[in-house]
């Protein structure tokens, strides 16, 4: 499971939380992401579904460091960033090639000095299909 806490303008979370889900498309990193999610790669790969995503809606809050170089806020200060997790699963090893390289496009992706980006192991379960 690769877990990703992005940052969105204000006007994407108000969007989104107004029930317009398409911002998250029109959001310059959040949308970025999103494509990279859904290319030929493991991520959101539910065999009859692609492209497979929850995103939670909220904030992030932090305090940079003095040497820090925040894109938003201040060092020394409190701050809150509009902020999207997105989840995905990925039915393949951290190891693998393919999920490698899309998980350096979003690192490559997000703005953030240091992104949150968590992958963890785990077993889905599913019902069976016959078709």
């Amino acid at each position: 499971m690769l877990r990703i806490h992005v940052p969105v303008a204000q006007e994407t979370l108000t969007a989104m939380l107004g029930g317009d889900g398409g911002a998250a498309e029109r959001d310059p990193v959040l949308g970025a992401i999103l494509e990279t999610i859904r290319q030929d790669n493991q991520l959101g790969n539910f065999g009859y579904y692609k492209g497979v995503v929850e995103m939670s809606l909220g904030w992030e809050s932090f305090v940079p460091g003095h040497d820090a170089t925040p894109t938003l806020g201040e060092p020394g200060k409190a701050s809150l960033s509009p902020t999207v997790v997105v989840k995905v699963h990925a039915p393949c090893r951290p190891e693998d090639p393919a999920f490698r390289r899309a998980v350096d496009r979003i690192m490559a992706i997000h703005p953030w000095e240091t992104p949150v980006i968590e992958i963890a192991p785990l077993r889905l379960v599913c019902r069976e299909i016959s078709r």
